[in-house]
Order: C-alpha cells, then structure tokens, then sequence
C-alpha cells in the first residue's frame, strides 16, 4: 500500500481475490470507505458462476478521487484499478462509489 490507510473498511469476506480488490483499491484511490462484499454464493447455478468462489462482488467505495468525476469516470476508475482480475478472476462487479460528502 501507498502509506497507511486511513478510513473505514468493511470487507465482508476474507477470500484472496476480496483481499486482493480491497489492496488494490486502497492503494490506487486512498477510500474514506471501502466495503467488499463477496456476492458469489447468491450466483450459484448462473452463468459466470466459479466453483472456487469469489467471482461475484459489489464494492461501496467513498474517495476523494472521485469529486468531479460523473458515475461512468468513477466506475472507470475502479475497473482500471482492478482490470486483470475483472479479465481473468471476477465475472461480476459491481460498483457505488461517491465522493466524501455525497
């Protein structure tokens, strides 16, 4: 991580590739809040379902980072922060992000 982190993390699940999204997205956009949630278990028997688990999530996340940005640059963000893992590893994000106070 790039310094300490400073802020409320909630990760509902403490799987590698929850961890790995919580790391990444600490690092790259310094969150106020950040919850991960593993969504994967509700997703059992659909398309994009993994055995292993851990391919389903909804990430909360505040940043400052994302002030003046509108939903699509937000999410953008995100995705770039976690582009590897949505192309081999997650089949299913999905995303809230607001900047402090909204």
């Amino acid at each position: 991580m790039n310094g300490p982190y400073i802020g409320r993390m909630d990760t509902q699940t403490t799987g590698p590739v929850a961890a790995e999204i919580t790391r990444r997205l600490v690092s790259a956009l310094a969150p106020a809040r950040l919850v991960v949630r593993d969504d994967s278990e509700r997703h059992r028997g659909h398309a994009g379902h993994d055995p292993r688990g851990e391919s389903h999530f909804t990430v909360e996340i505040e940043s400052p980072a994302f002030a003046g940005l509108n939903r699509v640059a937000r999410q953008r963000l995100v995705s770039k922060a976690l582009a590897d893992l949505l192309e081999s590893r997650v089949h299913a994000l999905a995303i809230v992000a607001k900047a402090p106070g909204e």
